[in-house]
């Protein structure tokens, strides 16, 4: 297998996890695309995967419009636009590390959705 087809693999692992875990609400997801030890950098959350146990049930009128996504190595980008995390439509950039396939290590940059208008540049958020 090249690297490529690797990034590719790792870049449909993540589309497929982040749809069955946060949008279809499906906690097995966590056992096959997820791996402990699991490193949370966010800083509402601590590591490990009971978090995710946790929250997911949780979310109330969550969606997750992914809009672009991009891999290198054994990183995956995700740049999406979610509703039911927060108050309002929110901004995500997470990025994941895999190792063996699974995701094993998480980041984010979360914004409120500012509308295009409102922007200094008058350019959409996504």
């Amino acid at each position: 297998m090249t690297d490529s087809d690797q990034v590719q693999r790792n870049i449909e692992t993540v589309t497929t996890a982040m749809r069955e875990l946060f949008v279809e609400k499906d906690l097995t997801a966590l056992d096959r695309y997820w791996a402990e030890p699991y490193v949370q950098h966010s800083p509402q959350m601590p590591d490990g995967l009971d978090t995710l146990r946790a929250a997911v049930p949780g979310l109330q009128g969550f969606s997750w419009e992914p809009q672009r996504v991009a891999g290198q190595g054994d990183l995956v980008f995700t740049h999406s636009l979610v509703h039911g995390w927060g108050p309002g439509p929110t901004v995500i950039v997470d990025i994941f590390r895999l190792e063996n396939g699974r995701i094993v290590e998480h980041w984010d940059v979360v914004q409120n959705l500012t509308p295009a208008e409102e922007t200094a540049s008058g350019n959409s958020m996504v």
